[in-house]
C-alpha cells in the first residue's frame, strides 16, 4: 500500500487511498455489525476549508470524518507512525503527528503545520479531547484547534456525534443502532479570543450530546 501512495500528491493520496479505504471500513461495520448512521446539517459545511473540530468517542468517527472532508489532514499521536506498516503508509498522508508530553512544542506544531495545511486547501480535523470519552458529556478541550483557527484567520466547524454508544471503544463488540452525526453552522472566531472560541466549540458540541441523549 506505501508503494501505492508515494507516487500521488498528498490530495489524490487522501482523495483515493484514505477515503476510499475509510468508507469501506464504515459500511463492513454497517453490514456486519449493523451500525448506521444519519447526519444533520451537512450543508453547514463551507465552500472554504477550515478547523474542523469533533468530539472523540471511539475508533468510529476516525473512519467517518475521513469520508466526510477531503483533502484533509488530522493532528494524532506522534508514536501512531511508529507502528510497521500502518504508521509508515500514515505519514504519507501528512499528518500533524504531536509529542503531548511536550504542550508548548504540540500547540506550536499544530498552528505552523495547521496553518501551511489551510493555506493549501487541505481540512484539519483536531479532537481537543486528546483521547477517547465515554458517551455523554465532551471531556476537557485542549485550546489547540481554537489557536490554529485564531492564527490561520478561519472560522471552526463543530461536529458531535455518539459513535461510543454503538462502537464502544472499552469492548470488540459493537451494538447495531443508528450513530448521530450534528454538523453544526461555522463558529466565527474573527471577533472572539482563543478561550471564547474554544468555549463556544464545546458548549455547541456539549448541546448537541446532550440533545442526542
Amino acid at each position: 500500500m506505501i508503494l501505492l501512495i508515494y507516487p500521488f500528491p498528498f490530495r489524490y493520496r487522501h482523495r483515493i487511498f484514505v477515503k476510499t479505504w475509510a468508507t469501506v471500513a464504515i459500511n463492513l461495520c454497517r453490514f456486519i455489525c449493523g451500525v448506521r448512521w444519519s447526519i444533520r446539517g451537512k450543508e453547514n459545511i463551507p465552500d472554504k476549508t477550515c478547523v474542523v473540530i469533533s468530539n472523540h468517542q471511539s475508533t468510529w468517527e476516525t473512519f467517518f470524518l475521513q469520508t466526510l472532508l477531503t483533502p484533509q489532514t488530522q493532528v494524532i499521536k506522534q508514536e501512531l507512525l511508529n507502528i510497521p506498516f500502518y504508521g509508515w503508509a500514515f505519514s504519507k498522508i501528512k499528518p500533524i503527528a504531536i509529542n503531548r508530553k511536550d504542550v508548548r512544542q504540540s500547540l506550536q506544531q499544530v498552528r505552523d503545520q495547521g496553518k501551511a495545511a489551510l493555506e493549501h486547501g487541505v481540512w484539519v480535523l483536531i479532537f481537543p479531547e486528546g483521547t477517547r470519552t465515554k458517551p455523554g458529556a465532551p471531556g476537557k478541550f485542549s485550546r489547540g484547534g481554537a489557536g490554529l483557527a485564531k492564527a490561520a484567520d478561519v472560522d471552526i466547524l463543530p461536529i458531535a456525534h455518539n459513535a461510543g454508544s454503538f462502537w464502544p471503544n472499552d469492548r470488540w463488540i459493537k451494538r447495531p443502532g443508528t450513530i448521530q452525526i450534528e454538523i453544526g453552522a461555522t463558529i466565527k472566531t474573527k471577533n472572539l479570543s482563543v478561550a471564547e472560541a474554544n468555549d463556544a466549540t464545546r458548549n455547541w458540541i456539549a448541546s448537541s450530546l446532550h440533545a442526542m441523549n
